[in-house]
């Protein structure tokens, strides 16, 4: 396997395509909707491209374009599963090398001190590690909320 190909990201979706990632939650136009394997805020999720690609400006215009409406498409979803006040959005690659966005849901009722951080300022190593036990529910709510009528175009 070439270097390219050993991300992360391109673990993960060819986990998907084989239906092997139990944190799959739906697959879009442009990729995979996943549950975040550390929850460190109810709901986090990652759309990742399938095909895997360097970054965002890899893609054509189109695929770039249906790439960002599925993750805006995948925050509406989100809001109305988790009832979340926002969603952060986020894009870098600078460890894993390969176009993903995380979406973080945000909630008013979070605790005052870590309402305002930046995702990367809370404490992962605390946060529950997904489980289909305890976040089933959640995954299949959301897949279900991706599934409407007029919401996969």
């Amino acid at each position: 396997m070439p270097a390219a190909e050993t991300t992360a990201i391109h673990r993960i979706v060819a986990r998907c395509r084989a239906g092997d990632y139990p944190a799959a939650v739906a697959k879009l136009k442009s990729g995979w909707a996943v549950l975040g394997e550390r929850q460190v805020l109810p709901g986090y999720c990652l759309l990742l491209p399938d095909p895997v690609v360097a970054d965002l400006n890899a893609l054509q215009a189109d695929e770039r374009a249906r790439f960002l409406a599925d993750m805006a498409l995948l925050g509406d979803a989100l809001i109305e599963v988790t009832l979340a006040m926002r969603i952060n959005y986020a894009m870098f690659g600078n460890v894993e090398p390969a176009l993903h966005a995380h979406l973080f849901p945000r909630h008013a009722s979070e605790p005052e001190r870590t309402r305002t951080l930046q995702p990367w300022a809370l404490d992962w190593l605390a946060a529950p590690v997904f489980d289909p036990a305890l976040h089933g529910d959640l995954r299949e709510a959301l897949a279900a909320a991706l599934a409407r009528p007029g919401r996969l175009r």
